[in-house]
């Protein structure tokens, strides 16, 4: 017997979007059904682009989007200040939401969004798709045997360069741009993941040291932190739009390193050298383009009717948005929505 596919609606189809727009298109049992979003030209053309064989309803206002009964699920993919405002409708209708990383701007919005799930009983779940990727399943593997024994510390950068520009969402206060919730959130939730399966549970944090260069808008531009965690365990990580970086983790272990690279959050590889220098390569490749995974985990949660995922828990967000606050109050990031 034939089963309706999973319709998904994307709510800000910019470059993110495009990504999910290929995974869904290739994925079988979903469809793009809807689209929102603030320019309307732009919502056709990526309807167009990732039409599903079928007409794709492009909304206006996310008030009409979801109440459309085609609608499945929700992919958010707006600038980071206005996620939490999509998400908040859509989980109020009753609309499973998967919203890019990070879920929002700060610890009180996480926190009113988890409430809301839990209120509506709708799945809602943070798109960190880096944990979803084959390779980390090699990497969960090892830590959870103690392949490198217990984890002594982490490293990890992500950077690049971007030109300033005040408009950019990079460097643009009023869509919450900035290094920490751009980038260094895949440092920080990896980390987090690392000492997860390594120990079993979510790791306890007892400080955080952070310095960093702010550009002329006020939003950091580059950041560096040491996060001191609970059995004398430090992760380290370096991330800034002002020039590159090795983009690589690295995983301490007693008696070996892990090492996932290149582009750690859309890795491939990893390594495992053990203290008498001997190396282990494994390599993982997309099944489509990475963001397979999480719209798979996404689609089974919600056919089990629960409102959160394992992978990444509401709790998980909840602690790495937390981060994130302590980090950018130690930088003077405040943006003016706040």
């Amino acid at each position: 017997m034939a089963t309706t596919p999973f319709g998904w609606a994307v709510v800000g189809p910019g470059r993110i979007a495009h990504r999910f727009g290929e995974a869904v298109q290739r994925l079988p049992g979903m469809e793009l059904v809807a689209v929102q979003g603030r320019d309307a030209a732009r919502a056709h053309a990526y309807a167009d682009r990732w039409l599903s064989g079928h007409d794709v309803a492009i909304h206006q206002h996310i008030d009409s989007l979801v109440n459309d009964d085609r609608v499945h699920g929700v992919y958010i993919a707006t600038p980071h200040a206005f996620h939490a405002q999509a998400a908040r409708a859509c989980l109020a209708a009753g609309k499973p939401v998967l919203c890019e990383k990070p879920l929002t701007v700060n610890g009180a919005l996480a926190n009113e969004l988890i409430a809301l799930s839990h209120k509506h009983q709708v799945f809602l779940m943070e798109a960190l798709w880096t944990r979803f990727l084959p390779i980390y399943k090699v990497v969960g593997q090892w830590l959870a045997s103690g392949t490198i024994g217990k984890i002594r510390a982490l490293q990890s950068s992500f950077s690049f360069s971007v030109p300033f520009d005040a408009k950019n969402r990079c460097f643009d206060a009023a869509q919450a741009g900035g290094a920490v919730l751009d980038i260094g959130i895949y440092s920080l939730a990896m980390s987090q993941w690392c000492l997860q399966q390594a120990n079993g549970i979510r790791p306890v944090l007892e400080n955080i040291h952070a310095t960093g260069i702010l550009a002329p808008t006020g939003v950091d531009q580059r950041f560096t932190a040491s996060l001191e965690f609970s059995d004398n365990v430090v992760s380290q990580m370096m991330c800034g739009f002002d020039g590159p970086g090795e983009n690589a983790l690295r995983v301490f272990g007693e008696t070996g390193v892990i090492t996932v690279a290149p582009r750690f959050w859309e890795a491939t590889r990893a390594t495992l050298q053990s203290k008498d220098g001997a190396l282990i390569t494994e390599d993982r490749a997309f099944a489509i383009n990475g963001f397979e995974g999480q719209l798979v985990e996404a689609v089974a949660c919600i056919a089990r009717g629960e409102i959160e995922s394992r992978g990444v828990s509401h709790a998980d967000t909840l602690q790495v948005t937390q981060w994130m606050d302590a980090i950018r109050s130690q930088l003077g990031v405040v943006y003016p929505f706040e």
